[in-house]
């Protein structure tokens, strides 16, 4: 893996990206995140930090607050935000657990707490008497990753919080809860800020202004665990739900954003699967993963990689298709390149599709025969592109008994508009990372475990498609190894 582009932080025990929470300042994004080590016995989580003035390389700046220790109320330091005073003083709101301190309903408390800066965010002072918990009517479990704010309009700091109703169905009582406060010390209980009464919680809350749109950004806690967003044109509502209204799949989640120079990016984490194979079950935390939005006339978003990391790639490699233009009008037909992927390369294809074909994508780390391997496949009829893969684990001995027992990969599929003619695959493979985006608008990521070399093909399946443009790219540049040894010592120190 090059590592440009995405983090992970590097230990002798392992060590991954677990919630961000971005910080923009004087041009520099510095990126506080949950340090996930999955020790047994947990050791505590705390916040450490990375900075990056690029979006593609990352110094690490060591650890900023760390765990409170096994007797504190924040053993654990999960999710929050940071905001600055009218002093320039940096204020850190964050969620503190402990799982040995509960509540009356037996499940361990969250709190939230308070700490500040006075040196740049080089130093954390806490400050424990500004502790609080859950206000009457949530369940003092579920109270965490408060978002503060300033409203302009209201001359009020405002908090949003994950929490949950006391009452009600138990898979519904997600609500975003909201406190105010006029010192940042002081918190008063408020009307809730969001209440759909839909989800079982609406993690890693967030708000902001974008050219006269309000968006809230929010990672939904269910099934589906997908980041969306919602907009109005109006801080308190009511929020319209987009036509496409999230930012990814299944695999990158609690994506929170900071602004640039009139650009906004998303900072997430692509998760990991457990025994690093396909068919394991996702984890918490991974590898960091930054998206740009762009703002469409309505006000919705569309999602891409940021041009800094696709810049990146600037090595075309003679890579070629022994066949474009493909038909089988009933049938599957594919072109597979001779020469295999690097392990870290950007494959760009343009596909020009006919009306009524039903299927037609790409092939990764294919066979040279092109029947085992991954697969991006665009289904025009069904608007969408879904993740799939070849072959799956045989569960037992008759020749349909797979993993999954589906036909793809059922929480890799993003909805997209395919209407005939020409659409762009653009897809980054770093190691097991895995980012597919159609038409600059839709991404998908994903982890690739089982077959980590092979090659680059394109395929057709009942129509027909030509391939109008087909390049990979590799990086001319290897910064792993420097980049990589500065944040060993750093991490080890």
């Amino acid at each position: 893996m090059s590592h440009r582009g995405f983090y992970q932080p590097v230990s002798r025990e392992g060590a991954w990206v677990g919630d961000v929470i971005p910080w923009q300042e004087d041009g520099t994004f510095h990126l506080f995140y949950l340090h996930e080590t999955r020790r047994n016995p947990p050791v505590g989580m705390p916040w450490r930090r990375v900075v990056t003035d690029n979006l593609v390389d990352f110094q690490d700046a060591g650890e900023s607050i760390a765990s409170g220790g096994p007797e504190a109320e924040d053993f654990n330091i999960y999710t929050g935000s940071i905001v600055t005073d009218d002093r320039g003083i940096h204020h850190a709101f964050y969620t503190g657990q402990n799982p040995d301190r509960r509540g009356s309903d037996g499940r361990p408390l969250q709190l939230v707490m308070h700490a500040t800066s006075n040196d740049g965010m080089e130093s954390w002072q806490r400050h424990p008497d500004h502790t609080f918990g859950a206000t009457e009517g949530y369940e003092g479990g579920d109270w965490r990753d408060p978002f503060v704010f300033w409203d302009e309009e209201a001359q009020v700091w405002r908090m949003l919080i994950t929490a949950r109703h006391s009452e009600g169905p138990v898979r519904r009582r997600g609500v975003i809860a909201q406190c105010t406060s006029t010192d940042l010390v002081q918190w008063a209980p408020a009307e809730p800020f969001w209440d759909p009464r839909r989800y079982v919680a609406h993690e890693c809350p967030e708000v902001f202004e974008w050219n006269g749109w309000w968006y809230l950004v929010y990672s939904e806690f269910s099934e589906t665990f997908t980041t969306r967003y919602r907009l109005s044109r109006n801080l308190n509502g009511p929020w319209i739900v987009p036509p496409h209204d999230s930012l990814d799949g299944r695999a990158f989640y609690a994506a929170k954003s900071a602004a640039r120079d009139g650009r906004r990016f998303f900072f997430g984490w692509i998760a990991t699967r457990e025994g690093a194979q396909d068919d394991g079950a996702w984890q918490w935390a991974g590898t960091l993963s930054v998206l740009e939005a762009t703002q469409q006339a309505d006000g919705t978003l569309a999602f891409h990689p940021a041009p800094e990391l696709l810049n990146t790639f600037d090595e075309l490699l003679p890579v070629t298709l022994p066949e474009r233009r493909l038909s089988a009008p009933d049938g599957y037909a594919d072109s597979v390149a001779l020469m295999e992927l690097p392990e870290s390369a950007r494959i760009v294809a343009t596909f020009d599709v006919s009306d009524e074909t039903t299927e037609c994508g790409l092939l990764l780390r294919a066979s040279a025969d092109g029947n085992e391997g991954y697969a991006l496949r665009l289904e025009p009829k069904r608007h969408r592109l879904v993740f799939d893969r070849w072959p799956r684990k045989q569960t037992g001995s008759e020749q349909w008994q797979i993993s999954g027992d589906v036909p793809y990969a059922i929480e890799l599929e993003r909805s997209c508009e395919l209407a005939a003619g020409q659409h762009t695959l653009d897809v980054i493979i770093d190691g097991s990372v895995c980012v597919a985006t159609v038409d600059d608008a839709v991404v998908l990521s994903t982890r690739l475990y089982d077959r980590p070399t092979g090659h680059a093909g394109v395929f057709v399946g009942e129509g027909n498609a030509t391939v109008t443009d087909f390049a990979v790219y590799a990086n001319s540049v290897d910064h792993s190894a420097s980049h990589t040894s500065y944040q060993l010592a750093n991490s080890l120190s």
